[in-house]
């Protein structure tokens, strides 16, 4: 486990009471933990812009009786094998599919496969969740 530090922040009364009603609402136990979060978010951040080993979720919505949808996405899979490290298919109704595809690589090629998949036409909706893969953030 890691050394803890404890330091000083001088802030405007009004910013740190957004940040008080910003914790309440997330339903952090405490300052520190909130203030925490905020930095990991923000080297996370940077670890996708730095071109680094990163970590993540492309979630898509679609309706898989769309004619040759499936192909499409399986296709494109196929050539990002390099960086999908799982893949779940859920039916949310006779309709409509969820997937999920974790990816683990090269942020430009996360987000190239991302853009490839949520451009297919008759992808209804698609998100990357970007993280980190815990090698740089404690």
């Amino acid at each position: 486990m890691s050394e803890l530090v404890r330091f000083g922040v001088s802030l405007e009364k009004s910013l740190l009471d957004a940040f008080d009603s910003f914790i309440r609402e997330r339903n952090y136990t405490n300052r520190s933990e909130a203030f925490r979060d905020m930095i990991r978010q923000e080297l996370i951040k940077r670890e996708w812009v730095g071109g680094d080993d990163v970590a993540g979720a492309i979630t898509l919505i679609y309706d898989h009786h769309r004619k040759d949808l499936l192909n499409k996405i399986t296709g494109i899979q196929h050539d990002y094998q390099k960086v999908i490290i799982s893949t779940q298919h859920i039916h949310l109704d006779h309709h409509n599919c969820l997937e999920i595809i974790a990816v683990r690589g090269n942020p430009s090629e996360v987000q190239r496969l991302t853009g490839m998949l949520k451009s297919i036409k008759g992808v209804k909706h698609g998100t990357l969740s970007m993280s980190s893969t815990g090698k740089e953030i404690e």
